[in-house]
């Protein structure tokens, strides 16, 4: 597996762009760009709905094409650059709290609501296959699609077998099943699962099909990492942020070792059903993961988390731009995306695998 920093800041970064040519889908603020750059692709551009998000991208990756608008209408611009039809990837994170575990799951299913990933009405269960849509559209060597672990358990395997078929008809050859990998084990300091689609064009894929099973063939791809982890004390900032004021800040003095968010403290001190989302970090322990909602504490001073916590256990540059009106700043949008390491131990295997 190769050796990514957590730690690292664009200015000195060497990205070589000779790898292959990508464009990004739900950018948010440019996580998967920046692990493409790592493993040595030239990200070209993105598309996004979200306009803090958008300007948080251009501010620090200076895309050479940006369109901010929903993909249902960029999937239909016939104006689009000759650039984007010689794609190596085309990647995309189709926002998915409809199929988080923790969101309302089924009961979102289906329906237009104002969800915040981009602050638009929106059925999320449509996006995926508007991306695939894109996908058939512009015809990339291969296409790269993030989500999260939910989309492979109860109700939610009808998606899958849709988003299959979905490829399929796109003209693009899939492994038998989703890969469900861990951050944790590539490199990462955060346990954060997620399952990534990675479809290879067919008339690229045929000529090297391998058995997967007794029923179907597909291309080849090793995506097993199994790197050792790196736990929340050996990244973590000295000090962290002064929330003594806040009543989190004052809950967190009565923790003990067995509690794992501010719901735990409340519940044993005031029955109080509140904060799950507001974890508590351990030094001997991977940084879980790490989500776009409220305030995190650490063990070690009672202190809540610095944007240096969040931002090397999400493995975002240090010199990352959030700018000022960005919502909640680091938490926020390293909640909301995947970590650039993750995303450049995949880019490097398709390359090694299937390029070179």
């Amino acid at each position: 597996m190769k050796k990514f920093p957590w730690k690292w800041t664009l200015k000195d970064a060497v990205f070589t762009k000779d790898k292959g040519s990508v464009f990004s889908t739900f950018s948010c603020g440019g996580g998967s760009t920046m692990g493409y750059k790592l493993a040595g692709f030239d990200v070209i551009g993105c598309n996004e709905i979200d306009p803090k998000m958008m300007a948080a991208y251009r501010k620090n990756h200076n895309p050479k094409y940006s369109f901010l608008e929903p993909i249902q209408t960029f999937k239909l611009r016939n104006d689009l650059p000759d650039e984007l039809y010689q794609l190596d990837i085309l990647d995309g994170s189709p926002p998915c709290s409809s199929f988080s575990m923790a969101g309302n799951r089924e009961k979102d299913w289906g329906k237009e609501k104002k969800f915040r990933e981009g602050q638009a009405e929106q059925v999320l269960d449509d996006l995926f296959f508007d991306y695939i849509d894109l996908v058939e559209k512009l015809q990339p060597k291969v296409a790269v699609a993030e989500n999260v672990k939910g989309l492979m358990m109860g109700e939610a395997k009808q998606y899958v077998r849709r988003i299959y078929a979905a490829f399929q008809k796109a003209g693009y050859e899939l492994r038998v099943a989703p890969y469900l990998l861990d951050a944790s084990k590539m490199g990462v300091p955060q346990k954060r699962e997620r399952v990534f689609f990675i479809a290879l064009r067919k008339d690229i894929a045929e000529p090297h099909m391998e058995w997967v099973d007794m029923f179907q063939r597909a291309p080849k791809l090793d995506l097993d990492f199994n790197g050792p982890a790196i736990t929340f004390g050996e990244v973590r900032s000295e000090v962290g942020k002064d929330y003594s004021h806040t009543e989190r800040g004052q809950l967190i003095k009565h923790r003990i070792a067995s509690d794992k968010c501010m719901a735990d403290i409340n519940m044993r001190l005031h029955n109080k059903n509140s904060g799950f989302n507001s974890m508590i970090r351990y030094d001997h322990e991977v940084c879980r993961t790490i989500t776009d909602g409220e305030k995190d504490f650490r063990d070690y001073d009672g202190m809540a988390c610095s944007d240096h916590d969040y931002q090397v256990c999400g493995t975002y540059p240090l010199d990352y731009d959030f700018m000022t009106d960005s919502r909640e700043g680091a938490k926020y949008m390293i909640g909301m995306s995947v970590p650039p390491v993750m995303v450049a131990q995949i880019a490097t295997r398709i390359y090694e695998q299937w390029w070179s």
